[in-house]
């Protein structure tokens, strides 16, 4: 079975080239527009599934072809914070997170040419209170720029975590402890 990843994530790549198992990496387009009224784990479900069955057609012999796909949201309460997309917006999201929890949901897909899986991760996140100059220090470094939430925990913006509750890798992009399962469950064997 040849493994493919669904994502132009170099995080999503990294986590899962730890693994040791050799995959081609596949860049999907799709529409990642949330629709009206849909529940924010519904949204993280769909895209996730949406991405792998665009991978999938994307290959010439989808026949033994297993292709993982993820999706990660960050949600405040009810609210999405997707990417931000100005330095005002991104220092509005780390204002309203500071000092609060919030969660980071990852949903990954598993296609073949027959079926595919769909699972969902949530991981609690608590912030410290965020001093109003390291919103603008944070800015600076350019890493919140492609980022759900506005921050990344695997580098400067791990500095505003107090702690979580759940998967590490979860927040990074891709929930290793599942993924590993899931693709086991899917016959792929490794030592890793």
């Amino acid at each position: 079975m040849n493994l493919f990843l669904a994502s132009t994530s170099p995080r999503r790549r990294e986590l899962l080239a730890q693994l040791g198992l050799p995959f081609t990496a596949l860049d999907v387009v799709i529409d990642e527009s949330r629709r009206t009224q849909e529940p924010v784990a519904s949204y993280v479900e769909r895209m996730a599934k949406e991405k792998a069955e665009a991978g999938l057609q994307m290959l010439d012999d989808p026949a033994g072809a297993l292709v993982l796909a993820a999706d990660t949201v960050v949600a405040l309460e009810d609210e999405l914070l997707e990417k931000p997309v100005s330095r005002e917006q991104a220092g509005a999201m780390l204002r309203s997170l500071s000092g609060r929890s919030h969660v980071v949901m990852t949903a990954f897909a598993l296609k073949t040419a027959g079926c595919i899986r769909v699972q969902r991760v949530s991981t609690t996140v608590f912030f410290r209170n965020v001093l109003e100059r390291e919103v603008g220090w944070y800015w600076e470094t350019g890493e919140q720029q492609d980022k759900a939430g506005g921050y990344g925990i695997q580098g400067r913006g791990g500095l505003f975590v107090s702690s979580i509750v759940g998967s590490y890798t979860n927040v990074v992009g891709l929930p290793m402890a599942e993924v590993v399962m899931a693709l086991r469950e899917a016959g792929l064997e490794f030592v890793g």
